[in-house]
Parts: C-alpha cells; sequence; structure tokens
C-alpha cells in the first residue's frame, strides 16, 4: 500500500490517496466548491503519475458540502477513466451530498456504495 497526502487550506479540501489491491481510494474532508474543483480533478486524475490504478474509489465520508463544480469533476473524471478503460465509484457521501448526486442523477452514473469497502468489492 502506498500512500500520499495533499492539503490545501485556501481551498478548504484536504485531499489524501492510498493504493489499496490495485485500486485508488481518494480520501476527501471539507467543502467541493468552485475553489476545491481543480484540487478534486487532479487527485482524481494525476497528470504526473503515469502508474494510475483505472479504478478509483472517492471517499467522500469527510465531505460535508459539494456543489454543481464538484459535480462537473466527478463527471469529468468518471469519462476519462471510463475512456481509459477504468471506473470511478463515489463512496460514504454524507447525507446532503447524496442528495445533491441523486437529485442531479450522478447516482445512476457513477456507482455510489454506503462505504469505502462496500465499493472495493463491488
Amino acid at each position: 500500500m502506498t500512500s500520499n497526502d495533499k492539503t490545501d487550506q485556501a481551498e478548504r479540501l484536504s485531499v489524501a490517496h492510498r493504493v489499496v489491491d490495485g485500486i485508488r481510494v481518494v480520501t476527501l474532508r471539507g467543502e467541493i466548491d468552485h475553489t476545491a474543483k481543480d484540487t478534486l480533478a487532479d487527485v482524481l486524475i494525476p497528470q504526473d503519475d503515469a502508474t494510475v490504478p483505472p479504478g478509483v474509489v472517492a471517499d467522500m465520508t469527510g465531505v460535508s458540502f459539494m456543489d454543481s463544480s464538484g459535480i462537473n469533476a466527478f463527471i469529468l473524471a468518471h469519462q476519462h477513466l471510463t475512456a481509459q478503460q477504468g471506473w470511478l465509484r463515489i463512496a460514504g457521501a454524507q447525507e446532503a451530498v447524496q442528495r445533491v448526486l441523486s437529485l442531479i442523477g450522478v447516482d445512476t452514473v457513477i456507482d455510489c456504495h454506503p462505504t469505502v469497502e462496500q465499493a472495493l468489492n463491488a
């Protein structure tokens, strides 16, 4: 297992990622809005890592808010990973964030799971 952490106080979003059984797990904490969209996109689809696993689980248990900027970043990451024969799964979204995912229909495009473990084993 490898691990990498990144925190950007100005953007109020902290991210950490690790690889579990060949799947990249991205742990997000804070708020995902227009100030955090680039950080989110960079961690979901890193440009500098040639050995990115094809599967990504976004652990959203620590995310308290997400607006359309976050939705767009997830959709773009999903499209990119799918084009590379990979996939993206969302895990542990809090009720308010899950409501946004459901209202917009993201949960019909990107698999959403209650826990990281369930997302890893799906």
